[in-house]
């Protein structure tokens, strides 16, 4: 009996670990989608033109694309930087 709980007990905590990879890998797929930075500027938009509008700076529309291109410009160069962090930095 003990053999066999202990044959469960590796059988359910393998199971567990591969459900707890499968949602890593999930989380990791959407932290780099292109999907992801998509929302993200269209938001960083929206919330811009408000400020826009409730500080009463012209242009609002237009003056708004500014800021959300650089968030895009920002994410398509970290994928650099994080590699020449983790060689550089967190490699001891």
């Amino acid at each position: 009996m003990l053999i066999m709980s202990k044959a469960e007990t590796l059988e359910k905590e393998i199971e567990s670990l591969k459900q707890r990879n499968s949602r890593v890998e999930a989380d990791k797929a959407w932290e780099t989608s292109k999907a992801r930075r998509f929302i993200v500027a269209i938001l960083t938009y929206f919330v811009i033109v408000a400020f826009f509008f409730a500080a009463g700076l012209p242009k609002p529309f237009t003056n708004s694309i500014v800021p959300a291109l650089a968030f895009v410009l920002s994410t398509l160069s970290l994928p650099f930087f994080r590699k020449v962090w983790i060689k550089y930095i967190y490699n001891k």
